[in-house]
């Protein structure tokens, strides 16, 4: 799947393939994986992606507490959701990011 860029060139990127992102793995290993995945119950299947989407909210949430050490709970939950939602969603939803925890 390619992507345009934001440039007004409309120029195409290539996303990087799944080789290029894991080069170190063990192509039989990987191999394992996927036949496994692929022959998967649709629950388990499930319960992986809701373990994936926890653990990369746990990640936004560190990195959020990393770069606003001062932010309450509460902004740093409107601040995940800016992340998980984009601005204007997030705004529209959950309202504006407290003044005092804009910085």
């Amino acid at each position: 799947m390619d992507r345009r860029d934001e440039g007004s060139d409309n120029t195409v990127m290539s996303l990087p393939s799944w080789r290029q992102l894991h080069p170190g793995e063990d192509p039989r290993i990987e191999a394992m994986q996927f036949a496994r995945f692929g022959t998967a119950p649709d629950w388990e299947k499930m319960k992986i992606f809701r373990g994936l989407n926890r653990g990369a909210r746990r990640l936004a949430l560190i990195g959020l507490r990393e770069r606003y050490p001062q932010a309450s709970e509460a902004a740093l939950r409107r601040r995940l959701a800016s992340v998980l939602l984009g601005d204007e969603l997030a705004e529209r939803v959950y309202g504006p990011i407290p003044a005092n925890q804009a910085a």
